[in-house]
């Protein structure tokens, strides 16, 4: 028998075939009307000439220089929340250097409609340095307002007044709880600590929790320290459960796929607001000790002198629950960039969330220029769904999913091509066989740039027929990105 191929390439064998399909049916993954983005290899079975690339977010403006008195050189730990048409964006503001919790550290919060022009309301709720003429919402409270992290609760049911919680401590008063109606006024949730001090917890980051659709409870990630033989450790990142934010279980480490052990210094987990069963982490990566800067460069931008003998970049991770993170790509995620000022300790430290800033765009944020006067907060871009995908060069290629199920009748692609590129896709049966009308042959090719487009066959086949069945999809892609898929009704 003769195998098939395509663009050159040549096709699973029939004794491959039914190989493949002696385990078929007990592999099948559901996907029912999920949206699945291209950022690990859950769906991908096989890729011929194709493979899993980053994307490299852009640069955007700066949104917030952090020079009022209360702020400064030290203000970190950012957090986005979209709550409707309202921006909120919570960050330590402290101008001098010092032990962490001190009575100095203030939480702040500033306010966008856009996610782009970004304000701070006067809100009067505390005195600091003299004046009440500020947008500081935690003062006065040590050790909370070192890393003070809310979070909006979207568990089902959740208590109107507590419709915003947040966690913050250091590793002497263990992780506190606080809840608010408005994301303004807040009250600490208990005297006693969430996930109390203990001697494999540290809590000297930005701490987090959420509430996971996907898995029915809250999470917390955390940091701790993990050694391994000849080293004197890594910053680690630790997870703990509770069924309602008060009981929390014991917390275990997570695992980075095999991936070499690297300093996590804020892990920024969260889940991603068009596909919650996928966590996206833009984490920082501390890389301790390796300096960039001169001591005359330091001088020259005036980087405070206990901050400037290593660097830090981001990088990305993802998980889909549990203690596993996915390390699909090991690259800087985004690179410090052009300019001295980005190459100092503890800088370019993402903010928590990735939000929309338009139909076509998704921002994330980014601390910069840590330790200096010229201290900020700057916006990154990407299109919906690219953090990163399957990418096929102008000589093509192919992927092919393992067997899943699906609900609906229409399958949706979020994709790029070139104006020479296309995208075609073929169902299959697990055994690798084409379905009737679903032939590669018979799909109409996709060209273009959407972040939504919807795929069709010639004559029509009914989509909705299969939706239930296992199912490969096998895709053809030349000179193309594909960042996302969906099936829905």
């Amino acid at each position: 028998m003769r195998r098939r191929t395509y663009l050159g390439l040549t096709l699973a064998s029939p004794v491959a075939l039914v190989q493949r399909a002696a385990n078929a049916q007990s592999a099948v993954i559901d996907i029912g009307g999920r949206r699945e983005l291209f950022l690990d290899n859950f769906l991908i079975e096989r890729m011929a000439g194709t493979e899993l690339r980053l994307e490299r977010p852009i640069e955007r403006e700066r949104v917030l220089e952090l020079n009022r008195p209360w702020e400064g050189l030290f203000s970190s730990y950012s957090t986005v929340i979209r709550d409707n048409s309202d921006f909120l964006l919570y960050y330590r503001g402290i101008p001098t250097a010092g032990s962490d919790g001190r009575s100095e550290e203030v939480t702040c919060l500033a306010r966008s409609a856009d996610g782009i022009h970004w304000s701070r309301p006067t809100l009067g709720i505390h005195e600091v340095r003299g004046t009440r003429d500020n947008n500081v919402i935690l003062a006065n409270d040590p050790p909370f307002s070192h890393n003070f992290c809310p979070f909006l609760d979207t568990k089902p049911g959740a208590d109107p007044n507590q419709r915003f919680k947040a966690i913050a401590g250091t590793m002497k008063s263990g992780l506190a709880g606080f809840v608010s109606a408005d994301g303004v006024h807040w009250n600490k949730l208990r005297s006693e600590p969430l996930l109390p001090a203990t001697t494999a917890s540290v809590y000297d980051s930005q701490n987090l929790a959420f509430w996971s659709q996907s898995e029915g409870m809250y999470v917390c990630y955390y940091r701790t320290y993990k050694t391994f033989p000849g080293t004197k450790g890594f910053r680690w990142v630790s997870r703990a459960t509770s069924p309602d934010f008060l009981n929390w279980s014991r917390g275990v480490e997570m695992t980075f796929g095999g991936a070499p052990p690297e300093h996590i210094y804020t892990n920024q987990t969260s889940p991603y607001y068009r596909a919650p069963h996928i966590y996206v982490s833009i984490a920082a990566r501390f890389m301790l000790g390796r300096q960039v800067v001169t001591d005359e460069e330091a001088s020259k931008i005036g980087v405070h002198p206990s901050y400037y003998k290593d660097c830090a970049d981001g990088v990305l991770l993802t998980s889909r629950g549990g203690n596993s993170y996915d390390r699909t790509f090991l690259e800087g995620f985004p690179r410090p960039g052009v300019g001295l000022g980005n190459w100092v300790s503890r800088d370019n430290y993402p903010a928590l969330n990735v939000v929309e800033t338009s139909p076509e765009e998704m921002s994330f944020y980014v601390n910069r220029h840590y330790g200096q006067p010229s201290a900020h907060l700057s916006r990154y871009t990407l299109r919906i769904d690219g953090f990163g995908g399957l990418t096929a060069p102008y000589k093509a290629g192919e992927m092919v999913t393992r067997p899943l199920r699906f609900a609906g009748s229409r399958l949706d692609l979020n994709y790029s091509t070139s104006a020479a590129g296309f995208i075609r896709l073929e169902i299959e049966r697990p055994d690798g066989s084409p379905l009737p009308g679903f032939e590669i042959s018979n799909c109409l090719e996709i060209v273009g740039d959407r972040i939504s487009r919807e795929v069709a066959w010639n004559g029509g086949p009914r989509l909705s027929e299969l939706a239930g069945q296992p199912v490969r999809l096998r895709f053809h892609m030349k000179d193309a990105q594909l960042f996302s898929i969906q099936f829905s009704v």
